[in-house]
């Protein structure tokens, strides 16, 4: 297998630093010119799913525009500029919940969209939580704190309430080295 290569790239919507779409002009292995590939550029993220010192799991039950319907959801966040993923995944941690956590186990870095970027999510589980201050918020979401055993996660996973795909990706792993 080899890689494709970039011969150039052409920005077609500045909304940085949230957005930006770039067409590429691409190179397959075989030869082939595909003059343009839609690239998307999106903030690098973090998702932490928390589980407390007492084996329970906190997520937020709120509603998403992208969904246009309530969702729960792990913490979550952009990556600040020269700010490592976990750094990041500790100050959400204690912005979103006002928490702090013992162990933290990394999931991996995953890419949203294999073919067209939509950043880069690096997941984690935040073992041992335990409540040290009040949040501080001020996310857009209207959100409610709850509290799950392992069994309520699970089937939640199931049924389909966390709706993001990272999250369920992040929600299924997390279960995979927790209990």
């Amino acid at each position: 297998m080899h890689p494709w290569k970039t011969h150039s790239r052409t920005v077609v919507l500045d909304s940085a630093p949230w957005l930006v779409i770039e067409k590429h002009v691409i190179e397959l292995p075989n030869g082939k010119i595909i003059p343009d590939w839609t690239w998307v550029n999106t903030p690098d993220f973090i998702n932490v799913v928390v589980e407390m010192a007492d084996g329970s799991f906190q997520f937020f039950r709120q509603w998403k525009y992208g969904f246009d319907r309530i969702s729960l959801a792990p913490i979550g966040g952009y990556i600040e500029p020269n700010e490592d993923p976990l750094t990041a995944a500790k100050r959400e941690l204690m912005e979103e919940m006002g928490c702090e956590a013992s162990e933290w186990v990394d999931l991996g870095c995953y890419r949203i969209d294999a073919n067209r970027g939509a950043g880069m999510g690096s997941l984690f589980l935040a073992r041992g939580a335990r409540q040290v201050t009040a949040p501080s918020g001020g996310d857009l979401e209207e959100q409610t704190l709850i509290h799950l055993s392992r069994a309520e996660v699970l089937a939640a996973l199931r049924s389909g309430e966390f709706r993001g795909i990272a999250w369920a990706a992040n929600v299924a792993l997390a279960l995979l080295h927790s209990g």
